[in-house]
């Protein structure tokens, strides 16, 4: 009961109950004015926005009420969730900062750091790519039930049934494993996992991975989605 009250007021404080179509399609629009009043709350309404566009197409969503697990794997959410990862990369990719704030003999520092964000958030949106896959492939009631064995970032695994990768694009899917894992949030992998840093080098000068080779490797996953969304 206290989840429900809960949710009724978070549907109450950003209007999102009891709208009709005109000021539905207005909600739904990018805009960050709610944003910067309540970063947290705003950032998390998306299964609520995708119930809202629901109702507008016709379908019945009770919007009063928390969503359930099953709710959550819808992959529309999901690929909407590795877009938005994907553009993010982006962004920061297009930008150099030039790290003033800092001393001339660390910004260099910053900037390989600053990359290895990028490449973390390119990992992360590929995870969640595939993750999305496998749930519009098997359904939702099978993913559950075998989301256990999922519930981690090694890419190459993960990727295991798109067709036709190459030795190149399995281990940049390797790489890219330790940036989500921690070389995009961490400068250190880890007591006992030291070796993992000297991974990243083996796989970059064996395969001479470039920043071309990465995107063009997650276009490729991501074009694979729409086979499968094809049927």
């Amino acid at each position: 009961m206290a989840r429900l009250e809960k949710h009724k007021r978070i549907t109450s404080s950003f209007g999102l109950a009891g709208r009709a179509g005109g000021e539905m399609f207005h909600i739904l629009t990018p805009g960050r004015e709610h944003f910067k009043s309540d970063p947290l709350g705003y950032s998390a309404l998306a299964h609520l926005k995708w119930g809202m566009a629901c109702e507008m197409a016709g379908f019945q969503v009770d919007l009063s009420k928390p969503a359930t697990a099953e709710d959550l794997k819808n992959p529309i959410l999901w690929m909407s969730q590795a877009n938005a990862l994907s553009e993010a990369a982006v962004v920061l990719f297009k930008q150099e900062p030039n790290f003033s704030n800092m001393p001339e003999s660390v910004r260099g520092i910053c900037d390989s750091q600053y990359c290895a964000i990028v490449l973390m958030l390119v990992g992360y949106s590929l995870e969640i790519s595939l993750k999305a896959m496998m749930i519009i492939r098997d359904g939702v009631e099978k993913y559950i039930e075998d989301e256990k064995n999922r519930r981690h970032h090694r890419l190459h695994q993960l990727a295991e049934f798109i067709p036709d990768l190459s030795d190149k694009e399995v281990a940049i899917l390797k790489g890219l494993t330790h940036f989500v894992y921690w070389a995009g949030r961490y400068p250190d992998p880890g007591s006992g996992r030291i070796d993992d840093s000297e991974e990243i080098f083996s796989i970059s000068e064996k395969f001479g991975i470039t920043a071309g080779d990465v995107f063009a490797l997650a276009g490729k996953i991501m074009k694979y989605s729409m086979d499968i969304i094809d049927g």
